[in-house]
């Protein structure tokens, strides 16, 4: 058992940094391409920290382990809302753009329900997957489209943000990206390997590892991220990370996978996934209550993750 406990520190230290090294070679690549800093977070930011999720599940489906590839998927998209969003809040009440309430937030709440719709046979196949591909496709495109009229704020914005410096060439910015993939390809096989082994020891089930230390683990990118930018007090980037992850896990993670290989996610609870879409629809009338996430809806949100916990792990 020490060893798969191992396995999993180790996996999730390289997945932290390897995430880390993704998001700042491909934050300071888009600052030269002067995108705005909301839409850093809702792209660039939020895709980088969802790496750790996206190489867990497709090697997940490769190995036909639907249950931890969805698990993770829909675990680290309640753990997004309840715990960052959380924490985040309670450090600073985070003020909301108009975009993020009218047009963000509806879309992440619309792709959980395409989802659920999709997930009723418990199977995420090929031709759904690739759908998935094409709806974050377009709402990539459109999302860098309409952000070049506040380009000309990016680099001063964001670097604020985050300490994020442009970097001189466009080597060190490569040489970041693609070290931080090799990071995380080797994160997520002890990770998987561990939580698996923990899993069959302990005799849970490997779904809701999948759905407790899997996904915490691979949400952790978005965690430190969403947490420095809201001591900066830059709201922009804490809810556009956490919103962006949130649509990229299903839309990009769950096509991917499902378009490598057909996701069968036996143990996936109903439970599970109203949760999920019980969260991210209450994170909209949060969001319209003054226009900001208020510390005490966010501890209302840890509440509810809390709840889900003991569920997981009394009650499953």
């Amino acid at each position: 058992m020490f060893l798969f406990l191992v396995y999993i520190v180790i996996g999730l230290a390289l997945l932290y940094f390897g995430a880390e090294g993704l998001v700042r070679g491909s934050s300071s690549l888009a600052l030269r391409l002067r995108i705005s800093p909301l839409v850093i977070g809702l792209t660039v930011v939020a895709y980088g920290t969802s790496m750790p999720e996206m190489v867990v599940s497709i090697k997940t489906a490769m190995s036909h382990q639907g249950g931890i590839s969805i698990g993770n998927v829909v675990g680290s998209n309640i753990f997004n809302i309840a715990i960052i969003l959380g924490l985040a809040s309670l450090i600073n009440p985070l003020k909301i753009r108009l975009q993020v309430i009218r047009i963000d937030t509806p879309i992440m709440f619309f792709v959980a329900v395409l989802f659920f719709l999709f997930f009723r046979d418990l199977t995420i196949d090929r031709l759904e997957g690739a759908f998935f591909l094409l709806l974050v496709a377009v709402y990539t495109y459109a999302n860098l489209y309409f952000s070049r009229r506040a380009g000309k704020r990016a680099e001063d914005e964001f670097s604020d943000a985050l300490g994020v410096a442009r970097y001189k060439n466009v080597f060190a910015e490569l040489a970041f990206i693609l070290g931080g993939f090799g990071l995380l390809v080797g994160g997520a096989n002890l990770l998987v390997n561990g939580a698996i082994g923990l899993a069959r020891q302990l005799e849970i089930s490997e779904t809701v590892i999948a759905l407790t230390i899997v996904s915490v683990g691979t949400s952790l990118p978005e965690l430190a991220t969403s947490v420095v930018a809201s001591l900066r007090k830059e709201a922009d980037i804490a809810v556009g990370n956490i919103i962006g992850s949130n649509i990229f896990n299903i839309l990009a993670i769950l096509g991917v996978a499902s378009v490598i290989s057909p996701i069968y996610g036996e143990g996936i609870g109903r439970i599970d996934i109203y949760v999920m879409l019980g969260i991210s629809l209450l994170l909209l009338p949060m969001l319209r209550s003054g226009y900001k996430l208020s510390r005490p809806e966010g501890a209302f949100l840890l509440s509810i993750y809390g709840c889900y916990l003991y569920y997981l792990l009394m009650m499953r």
